[in-house]
Formats: structure tokens, sequence, C-alpha cells
């Protein structure tokens, strides 16, 4: 059963403030307080890929856990697993933290065939907490944070039909095929229609591997073939890259795109009109929370609920303006 992440997690945790560093000293963003200072010096291992601009802000939760933490005694080291998401590079990943006797390890697995090494990890006894995403197996790891991927599909969906008046033809674009969270947020998005608007019609999907460059592309190719689409659907990174495609075709205004994440690049075109909608999955508060968590489970045996959701917030240009 999902339990929502929200300000008050701290406080429902039963968790206790250490004198100098009180709730009001987190960043913005976060919600999770560290318990208690430990005597020894505890090392998480923080694991994330870096290929698109949704991970600043995965690595910015990262680095500011880590400066927090020190006031506690913890430290949190960002390890980059690279800019190709592979099981491969998370099995890696971990296999060097464990030989470098981390105390616990934060990751984004993301993809099938990494629940072994986890596993394996806790076995060891090093807990491992899940963020953003996780493959379709299940592991040992302590918890998971991260959005409930059918629900947001399923949200995303909701507000395509109201924009466009359950009619029109929709192009749905993913990150990776064979990645759990990319296929739960097609899936919880084309159910969604298929049972509350079938007279949408879906143009692919298609494949981008989470890059702008490959949906400006395919935004191009769908136009081409299509130019009575309506909207654009991107189920992960490098949404921005459709948007331009729509803004350097002339077609801001006909043709809206829809995804995830509030960055900087997603913005500008949420601000200029391309971005017809944006679900913020709050990567920030995911990754300084995950590593908290971590922190006060290794420092006091805190054992937080098995899924917790973060619920970011759908932005619209009218509502981010």
């Amino acid at each position: 059963m999902f339990r929502k992440l929200t300000g008050a997690s701290v406080l429902a945790a039963g968790l206790l403030f250490a004198p100098a560093v009180l709730a009001q000293d987190l960043p913005e963003g976060a919600t999770v307080a560290a318990s208690t200072a430990s005597e020894d010096q505890v090392r998480i291992a923080f694991l994330s890929f870096q290929n698109n601009p949704f991970w600043v802000p995965v690595t910015e939760g990262a680095h500011a856990a880590n400066e927090y933490l020190a006031n506690f005694n913890g430290k949190v080291d960002f390890v980059d697993l690279g800019d190709d998401l592979s099981a491969e590079a998370v099995v890696v990943g971990i296999e060097a933290a464990l030989v470098q006797q981390y105390d616990g390890i934060v990751v984004v697995p993301i993809l099938d065939g990494t629940a072994r090494i986890i596993d394996e990890a806790v076995d060891e006894g090093v807990p491992v907490i899940t963020i953003v995403a996780e493959g379709a197996q299940p592991s040992k790891r302590l918890t998971f944070i991260g959005q409930d991927a059918n629900a947001a599909g399923a949200q995303i969906c909701e507000f395509i039909q109201g924009r466009m008046d359950g009619q029109g033809k929709l192009g749905v674009i993913t990150g990776y095929f064979g990645v759990t969270q990319h296929q739960a947020r097609m899936d919880g998005a084309l159910n969604y229609l298929q049972e509350n608007a079938p007279e949408i019609e879906i143009v692919g999907p298609f494949e981008n591997r989470d890059k702008a460059e490959a949906a400006y592309s395919l935004v191009q190719d769908m136009v081409t073939a299509n130019p009575d689409l309506g909207m654009i659907y991107v189920t992960a990174g490098g949404p921005f890259g459709a948007a331009k495609a729509v803004q350097d075709l002339g077609l801001t205004g006909q043709v809206g795109v829809v995804g995830f994440d509030r960055t900087p690049e997603n913005m500008t075109y949420i601000s200029s009109g391309e971005m017809a909608g944006l679900l913020d999955q709050a990567p920030f508060q995911q990754a300084f929370d995950g590593s908290v968590m971590m922190f006060n489970h290794i420092v006091d045996g805190y054992m937080p609920d098995d899924l917790i959701t973060v619920e970011g917030n759908l932005l619209t240009p009218e509502s981010a303006s």
C-alpha cells in the first residue's frame, strides 16, 4: 500500500530533531529530518544517472543531503552511473559501493535485472533505498520513494482528454521500451484513454531514449505523416525537444506537448506555450528524503513504509505564469 510523503512525515514518524539543526533548517522541498547524530560517521552511496536535465535536481538533492547530514556525522557520496540507462550500470555501481564498504545505498535502479544485486547488498548487511523508478521484479530494498507511474499516466491523460475534447490524434513518445516506469506511465495513460476517450487516436508509441534531439525528430516525422496531430505525450526525458519541434514547425497553439518534470528547459516552453502541461515528480525531494531516511535507518533503526508516493503538481501555462 502506498503512503504519501508530505511535510508532516517527520513528525508522523516520531523523529526527534538534533538541537543544532531544526526542522526549519531543511532545504526547500525536503520533508524528512535526521533523527539524531551518529557517534561514528555514516557513509551513504547515492547512485544516479545523468542523461537529461531531470537528473539535475536529483543530483542537487543528494548534495543537499550530504551538506545537511554533515551536521549529524553523515556523508552522502554522489556516484554518476553515466548517461545511458542500463541494468549493468546499476549492478556495477552497487558492486563498487559494496567493495568500498558503504553503510547504505540510495539508488535509481529503473530497469529489470537490478533486483539481484540489490538483494545481494541487503544480504551483506547494506540496506538499499530505491527512488524515482525501479524494475518490475521485487527486491529486498528498504523502501521505494517515487510516483505511482500508472496513476501519473492516467492523471496526465485526463488532462489531455479535456484539452483535446475527447477526440483527435495524440502522438506518444516513451523514453525506453522495457523501462518499467516508462511503460507504466504509458499504460496508465493509454488505458485511461481507451476507457474514457476511445475516439482519441494514438500515433506511436515511439522511443526517444530520453534524448531531446530524438524527440525533436520524432515530432517532425509525426507531423509530416499526421498534419492533423493535436497533442504529444512524452512519458520520460526530452519533452522540451518535442516542444522545440512544435515551435520550429510554427504549430504553437495548435499542437501541445505534455510531459514530466519542472526543469528550466521545460519551463521555457511552458512560458512560450508549446508545452501544454508538465507533471512534476519532485526529484529533489526524493533524493534528499531518501538519503536522510537511509541515515535514520542506519542510526536508530527507523523503518519507513514499503512504498512512499511523492506527488507533484500538474503545471500549465496558466498556472505557471
